[in-house]
């Protein structure tokens, strides 16, 4: 297995909180896709849960060496779940095309989160 990239982030749970409370749906919708949405707030705490994947989202941008920009947007990373509780991640846009682009095929995640912090590690891996 080829590693492409690695990356890691952290995000502060209450810091979170208020960018959705000030920006409110539009800003879930212009971050997050609809399943993420739901999954999130379907849970009784839903901001540690919007956190990780916010957290995971960029732990994988920077697996490209990229960020969160114009390669790169927001909803090119979707945080899904496998029946077992797994994440996992599927990429779409700008993300799919740079993971083709190099040979990539796919990204290994990791979410963990507290009442303060969410943190997410990523792995792009290939054959």
């Amino acid at each position: 297995m080829k590693i492409f990239g690695i990356g890691l982030d952290i995000v502060e749970t209450a810091r979170f909180a208020k960018s959705v409370e000030k920006f409110g749906d539009r800003f879930l919708h212009r971050i997050f896709c609809e399943g993420e949405i739901a999954y999130c707030q379907a849970m009784k705490y839903p901001y540690p849960h919007f956190a990780a994947r916010f957290a995971a989202k960029e732990a994988v941008s920077k697996t490209f060496g990229t960020g969160i920009g114009k390669a790169v947007g927001w909803k090119d990373i979707e945080v899904c779940r496998k029946e077992s509780g797994e994440p996992y991640c599927v990429l779409h846009g700008g993300a799919k095309e740079l993971a083709e682009k190099l040979g990539a095929g796919g990204v290994l995640i990791s979410l963990s989160h507290t009442e303060h912090y969410a943190a997410a590690n990523a792995v792009l891996v290939g054959e």
